[in-house]
């Protein structure tokens, strides 16, 4: 009984709120699709159930009256509310179609993104695909990107996000530069080497190489005669026999799987920083978005196992 009374009283306030934004019983009962008369009696149970008036009748006009206007803007919510739900529950079951904004870091959009989009569309057809790649932060919601994948943390209130995958940081050489120079076994010995490194293009600092020794875990800035400020020009020298250099396992895989790198004090990498997918909340519902999404967690989950 409790049940029909709050379903009833849900009910009216949904006509409530509807009414007193049209003006009229008539004009609620078509955007509502149901009937004058229904409208009318589910407000008329709700006066009732709140003792109070909340319309001021006429054979020409329906006005709100002093209690009704103080509840009206909190029935409106409620409407939207349930009007928000009904759209999430329509996206569920729609097919994804449009144009998806994905804005990415250089890594991540040759090694991660780029080799997914084949498959995502191959399964969505009606999605045409946007893809900005750029190592420099961009904001999200000013820039009408749907999509944003990242390493690392990024706070934004209006944004909404999920881990992909942790990732691996490990010491890399050439085959031919191991040879020529020794493989080092121990970080302290990389002042003796030629190192190259990367240079953030968002801040302009150096990245700092992290190691785990035991227990914990330290970051080194090497003196490096080569700094450059893209990923893949750091693997580009170091192929080309540049020095050492730090990389992510998923960037490297590829250059190892080849012969032309090998991985250095593999005993000391770090597993550092995520993988981040961010949107705004705005795309909560959008089909394209929440396909993209779980196609992206299944790829992360399988290429960047290691």
């Amino acid at each position: 009984m409790k049940e029909q009374v709050a379903l009833d009283r849900l009910t009216g306030l949904i006509a409530f709120a509807r009414a007193g934004s049209l003006g009229s019983f008539t004009a609620a009962a078509r955007s509502l699709g149901i009937s004058p008369s229904a409208v009318s009696k589910s407000v008329q149970r709700l006066e009732q159930q709140l003792g109070v008036s909340l319309f001021t009748r006429t054979t020409r006009s329906l006005t709100l009256t002093p209690e009704g206007r103080e509840l009206h803007e909190r029935a409106v919510r409620l409407l939207r509310d349930a009007e928000e739900i009904e759209q999430v529950a329509k996206a569920v079951r729609a097919e994804p179609t449009g144009t998806l904004r994905i804005a990415v870091s250089l890594p991540i959009g040759l090694h991660l993104v780029a080799p997914a989009l084949p498959a995502f569309r191959k399964v969505h057809p009606k999605v045409s695909i946007d893809l900005r790649i750029d190592d420099r932060l961009v904001d999200i919601v000013e820039q009408g990107i749907d999509i944003a994948v990242r390493i690392g943390e990024l706070a934004d209130s209006r944004l909404l996000s999920r881990r992909l995958s942790p990732l691996r940081l490990c010491a890399y050489a050439a085959p031919a530069y191991l040879a020529a120079r020794g493989t080092p076994t121990h970080p302290d010995e990389l002042a003796a080497h030629d190192t190259v490194n990367l240079r953030y293009q968002s801040s302009g600092q150096a990245f700092r190489w992290p190691f785990r020794i035991g227990e914990r875990e330290i970051e080194i800035v090497p003196t490096s005669s080569i700094i450059v400020d893209a990923s893949e020009a750091v693997m580009a020298t170091l192929v080309a026999g540049g020095g050492i250099g730090i990389s992510a396992t998923f960037v490297a895989a590829p250059y190892v799987a080849r012969g032309e790198l090998a991985l250095v004090l593999g005993d000391f990498a770090v597993e550092r920083d995520n993988i981040t997918a961010l949107w705004p909340s705005s795309r909560r519902t959008n089909p394209a978005v929440r396909a993209f999404l779980e196609h992206l967690s299944e790829t992360a989950r399988v290429s960047l196992a290691v």
